[in-house]
């Protein structure tokens, strides 16, 4: 094999392997320019924790999202033995589903009152998966919840992106508009004339190159869309792009560059997330399913299910609260965010098992928050067991215990391993004056009370020399 000039391999070599994606490697990470940007990259990383939401048709069947459209995945994303059809009728009826598709508990004001009490502090919702489903009433599409053929169309919440981000905002929460860039039921992108027959995969049905015409009939649909939500859907903070081999290195340029351009003449601050393509339209980074094993040094967001899928699986299981405060401690300690995904139910409603963790993990960050939001990376980060974090400015430090196990207790004493000078400590769920000493390797902490139960953490405001 000829050996590869790493610079000239595209962001979106493997970039998706069963559905999951790579992210951008950091050292390709391109910051932005425009002040209005930069500014709007601060509050991002001020924000730590958004609620990801997976929602669209594919939820009635409680199958992956779009994916087992796509012939060339249904390896791991189609259970056969579950459909007594062949893919062709499979794919007539997903395509269906729309007919069907009536979410009549749907409460955009709930959603929102919950997302708030769980200390979420942005949401990404799904305004367009690859399936082409628009949750908006685009103007450029009759795929929509708001289409007569929806049996939806009539109710006041039609307008899902609308009512739900507006429901959003008044709770104080950013919005991040996920878009897909492909579009798997535009005929401009799948076309039944295509070169490839009836045989799906994710990119387009046609060699763009040698059907331009075609492909720029896509390119203004798409942007069209993307223009459509920021122009009439109110302030958008992220414009969060899926579908990372549509790109130029993929031979599927949108100029999504141009894109961005023209809808930050409207909303001069909104983000760009083009997850796994990188350059300088990726404004943060987008791991999904994981965490990386250190700091990127660049503002990133991990996307991780608080159950076992993004869309709403029938009888799934979800991470406790305990599980969720470790996780995203883990993520904030190296200096990322969280998006955490619930997929909401057909019916319109979040599913209890999901709200039973949102509530107990709002609960704990009611009580420890002060040490999540508003922080970035302070060294060694993680050590000996203790978490650190520390305030932008100022000279504020926290440490955090973690106790991942249910049935571990906190004791008095603590070694925390920092190597900086120490003003005063005290415990941060309860203010208690805390007793520290400078011992090998950073300092002996000692509280007067032990904290009672099994705590998910103990956790220590430090006020470190200037």
């Amino acid at each position: 094999m000829e050996e590869k000039d790493e610079k000239m391999i595209p962001e979106t070599e493997n970039a998706v392997e069963e559905g999951v994606h790579n992210y951008s490697r950091a050292d390709r990470y391109v910051p932005p320019k425009e002040e209005a940007v930069k500014a709007q990259l601060e509050w991002f990383q001020d924000q730590k924790i958004a609620l990801m939401m997976h929602w669209g048709i594919y939820s009635q069947w409680g199958v992956v999202e779009s994916w087992a459209l796509s012939d060339e995945d249904t390896s791991w994303c189609r259970e056969r033995d579950d459909f007594e059809f062949d893919d062709k009728t499979f794919k007539e009826q997903y395509f269906a589903l729309n007919k069907t598709f009536n979410p009549v508990r749907f409460r955009p004001e709930k959603w929102a009152e919950e997302a708030a009490n769980a200390g979420f502090k942005y949401v990404v919702f799904t305004t367009k998966h690859h399936d082409g489903f628009c949750m908006w009433d685009s103007k450029y599409s009759d795929y929509k919840i708001t289409s007569p053929d929806c049996p939806f169309h009539t109710n006041k919440n039609a307008n899902v992106v609308k009512v739900l981000f507006d429901e959003m905002r008044k709770k104080g929460l950013g919005i991040a508009a996920y878009f897909s860039k492909a579009d798997w039921h535009v005929p401009c992108y799948w076309t039944k004339d295509g070169e490839m027959g009836e045989k799906t995969w994710r990119g387009p049905s046609y060699d763009p190159a040698k059907n331009p015409k075609k492909w720029e009939e896509f390119r203004e649909f798409t942007k069209n869309q993307i223009i459509e939500l920021v122009r009439d859907y109110g302030k958008i903070d992220v414009l969060w792009f899926d579908a990372g081999w549509v790109c130029k290195e993929s031979g599927e340029d949108i100029r999504l560059g141009e894109i961005v351009d023209e809808a930050r003449r409207i909303q001069p601050w909104v983000l760009s997330a083009d997850r796994t393509v990188g350059g300088p339209y990726e404004n943060y980074v987008t791991p999904e399913q994981c965490v990386p094993d250190e700091p990127l040094g660049i503002p990133w967001e991990s996307c991780i299910t608080m159950g076992t899928s993004f869309s709403f699986k029938y009888e799934d299981k979800y991470k406790t609260p305990r599980e969720l405060a470790c996780l995203l401690m883990d993520i904030v300690v190296k200096g990322g965010n969280l998006a955490l995904n619930v997929g909401p139910q057909p019916d319109g409603r979040l599913p209890e098992g999901a709200l039973v963790s949102m509530r107990g993990l709002g609960e704990w960050l009611r009580v420890f928050g002060e040490g999540i939001y508003g922080t970035r990376v302070c060294a060694p980060y993680k050590k000996d067991g203790i978490y650190f974090t520390q305030k932008k400015k100022g000279n504020t430090v926290f440490a955090f215990k973690m106790y991942e196990n249910e049935n571990d207790e906190a004791g008095k004493e603590f070694f925390v391993p920092l190597d900086m000078g120490i003003e005063s400590v005290a415990r941060l769920e309860d203010g208690e004056e805390v007793k520290f000493e400078k011992v090998d390797g950073g300092y002996r902490l000692t509280c007067k009370t032990k904290a009672e139960g099994h705590p998910i953490a103990t956790a220590f405001k430090i006020k470190v020399s200037a």
